[in-house]
C-alpha cells in the first residue's frame, strides 16, 4: 500500500538561527534533518512526504526579516525537492504581510524554484487569511491554480491557560478562525481554484460547521461573501489526519467530507509516533480498506500530481 505523508516538517539552520536569536528557547525544537526525515519514512514504508516548514511559522517574532527568512527557506525548499524529486514534495513561505514582496515570491517559487506549493500561516502578526489587504496573494494563488497548506501558528494573544501548550487547543482553534474568515470573507467563492489543505483535520471547524453555517441564518449581514453555504465550502478542502486520526475525528470529518479530501499526514517531528511496527496511523484501521488506500496515498496526488509518475508508483 502506497504512502504519501502530506504533513512533515523542515527547519533550515539559517532559519533556525534567526528564531533562536529571537527567543532562545526555540533552541529546543526537535531535529528536522532530512536524515531523520528519511528515517523516519523508511521506518515506517512512506514513499513520499510533502514537507513544509516547521512551527513556530516564517518570521515568527522577527517581521522586519520576512522577505530574507521566506527567501532562506524557499532556496533551501527548492534544493530539498530537486535533490530527493521522488521523495519529496516542497512547499515554500511568503513573506506576508509584505502583498508586493510575496507576490514576487509566489513567482519566483513556482516559475524559477520550481516549489510544489506554498504554506501559509493562520495569522501573521494578528492580521488572519481571509483580510481582504491579501487579496491579491489569494488571486496570484488562484490564478495560477495553487496549491496552499494552511499550518496553525500561535494566536495574537496570551493564552488563558498558560500551563497548557499551544498545540493542544488554540492550534485548533487557529485553523478554526482561519476557515471561517476565508469562508465568510468570500475568499473561497471568489478563489475556487485555490487547493486548500489544513492540518489536523480543519481544527475545530469539522465538529462545528453546521454552527459556522448558521451565521447566515443567524447574522445575515456576515454572509454575503459565501452565497454557496458554508457547508459546501468546507468540503472543497483538503483535511490531513495529523494528530487527528482516531475514530471519532475520522468518522466526523467523513460525514462532512468527500473521502477524496482526507489525506494522510503524521506532524513529523512533532507527533507522537507509534514506538514498534511500521505503520504511522494506526488508527486510520477503523477505515474499511478501500478508503484507507486512497487516504493513505491515493488523495495526495491532487494536491502534487507529479508525485504520481514517481519512481516508486
Amino acid at each position: 500500500m502506497q504512502r504519501v505523508d502530506v504533513h512533515t516538517h523542515f527547519l533550515p539552520d539559517d532559519y533556525r538561527a534567526a528564531l533562536v536569536a529571537v527567543n532562545p528557547a526555540l533552541a529546543r525544537l526537535p531535529d528536522c534533518s532530512t536524515d531523520a526525515l528519511l528515517s523516519m519514512m523508511e521506518r515506517f514504508q512512506i514513499d513520499a512526504a510533502i514537507v513544509s516548514l516547521s512551527p513556530p511559522g516564517v518570521f515568527h517574532g522577527a517581521p522586519g526579516r520576512a522577505l530574507e527568512l521566506a527567501t532562506t527557506v524557499n532556496d533551501y525548499a527548492s534544493g530539498l525537492r530537486r535533490a530527493h524529486p521522488d521523495r519529496f514534495a516542497t512547499l515554500g513561505v511568503l513573506p506576508l504581510p509584505d502583498v508586493a514582496a510575496s507576490l514576487d515570491e509566489i513567482r519566483r517559487g513556482r516559475d524559477e524554484l520550481d516549489l510544489d506549493g506554498f504554506e501559509l500561516f493562520t495569522n501573521v502578526g494578528g492580521t488572519y487569511l481571509g483580510d481582504p489587504r491579501w487579496d491579491p496573494v489569494l488571486a496570484e494563488l488562484d490564478a495560477r491554480r495553487a496549491y496552499v497548506f494552511v499550518h496553525p501558528v500561535s494566536p495574537p494573544y496570551p493564552p488563558p491557560l498558560v500551563s497548557y501548550p499551544d498545540w493542544l487547543f488554540e492550534f485548533p482553534f487557529e485553523s478554526t478562525r482561519a476557515i471561517v474568515n476565508l469562508v465568510y470573507a468570500g475568499c473561497f467563492e471568489r478563489f475556487p481554484n485555490i487547493r486548500f489543505h489544513f492540518a489536523h483535520l480543519g481544527g475545530a471547524a469539522v465538529f462545528l460547521a453546521h454552527r459556522i453555517a448558521s451565521l447566515a441564518t443567524r447574522n445575515p449581514e456576515l454572509a454575503a461573501g459565501a452565497p454557496a453555504g458554508a457547508i459546501s465550502y468546507l468540503r472543497t478542502l483538503y483535511l490531513d489526519t495529523a494528530q487527528a486520526d482516531s475514530a471519532v475525528a475520522l468518522s466526523a470529518a467523513l460525514e462532512l467530507s468527500p473521502v477524496h479530501r482526507i489525506v494522510f499526514g503524521t506532524d513529523w517531528p512533532y507527533a507522537a509516533l507509534p514506538a514498534e511496527g511500521s505503520d504511522p496511523a494506526p488508527g486510520l484501521a477503523t477505515l474499511d480498506a478501500p478508503t484507507r488506500e486512497r487516504v493513505l496515498g491515493v488523495n495526495a496526488l491532487a494536491l502534487v500530481p507529479r508525485l504520481a509518475n514517481a519512481a516508486w508508483r
